[in-house]
């Protein structure tokens, strides 16, 4: 009989699949709260309930690509899920997501946001038109949180255009009397940063590059937990959590990308578990294939 026991509960019965369904289950993305994570979603749930004033709790959420940034926005949505209004006909979206638009420009910020929305519009619309189409719905549909993404975009644009897009922000809070949450990269502080009252108005957050501490190893340990291997790996090793800060540059996304990578090799050679050499093989390959 099989020892799971390093395994989740609910992982434990995916262990027990054949080894095609257990590499989809690994290739599934899959949440684990880690702290500044878990800390990201307290504050954006507070917010979520603050009562409605002429200054709402807005906030900054920045970090480096692929640090789990836009896994924290799709847990504030399966948390507060679309719902359907049957007296009025309308479905309810308490929390919408739209992006930046490559370059800061206001039209193309409305018609996107429209879009996410699936209302219709014209492009011989005015802007005025469009604004007011736009936030008009988010008043409908009882929006409370609206994520714009990648709004480190706002340096693509000239500084006349980047100073327009903050107002728009500012704009867009002020009228709406919604949290919103601006998410992006590094370079997403510093523009904020030049506009004083678009950096008091937006609270930043944080999600720093891990580095080998003792959060970084719950945060492996708990993700092990979750691949349907079917041996016990040396995820809390010292050597493993070098490892892999080694080969990911501490950056999330690298991380659950070689565990993945590993872990179907694991699965597809019988091996079923995952060590530090395994790690190397996995970077090396795609090294090689980059070069």
């Amino acid at each position: 009989m099989l020892d799971l026991s390093h395994l989740s509960s609910a992982t434990r019965e995916q262990a027990l699949l054949d080894a095609k369904s257990r590499i989809k289950l690994v290739q599934t993305a899959r949440w684990v709260g880690f702290d500044r994570a878990q800390l990201a979603v307290d504050e954006l749930e507070r917010r979520y309930h603050y009562p409605t004033c002429a200054r709402m709790p807005c906030m900054l959420l920045y970090g480096d690509s692929g640090m789990g940034k836009t896994m924290i926005l799709e847990k504030m949505e399966r948390q507060h899920p679309n719902s359907y209004e049957e007296r009025r006909g309308i479905t309810l979206r308490p929390v919408v997501s739209v992006q930046m638009p490559p370059s800061p420009d206001e039209r193309r910020f409305y018609t996107r946001m429209l879009e996410v929305l699936g209302a219709p519009y014209s492009i011989r619309d005015q802007i005025g038109a469009l604004e007011g189409r736009a936030l008009d719905l988010l008043k409908k549909i009882g929006t409370k949180l609206l994520f714009i993404d990648e709004v480190h975009h706002l340096l693509a644009g000239s500084q006349r255009e980047q100073r327009r897009a903050l107002n728009l922000l500012k704009f867009v809070a002020n009228e709406l009397k919604i949290v919103v949450v601006a998410v992006g990269t590094q370079d997403a502080f510093h523009a904020m940063q030049t506009d004083a009252q678009v950096a008091s108005r937006f609270e930043p957050l944080l999600i720093p590059r891990w580095t080998a501490t003792d959060g970084f190893r719950a945060f492996i340990v708990a993700y092990g937990k979750l691949l349907p291997l079917r041996k016990a790996s040396s995820f809390g090793e010292p050597a493993m959590i070098q490892t892999l800060i080694k080969h990911s540059s501490g950056v999330t996304g690298r991380v659950t990308w070689l565990l993945g990578r590993a872990a179907e090799r694991a699965i597809e050679d019988g091996s079923e578990r995952i060590v530090e050499a395994d790690i190397e093989r996995v970077s090396e390959r795609l090294r090689v294939a980059a070069a």
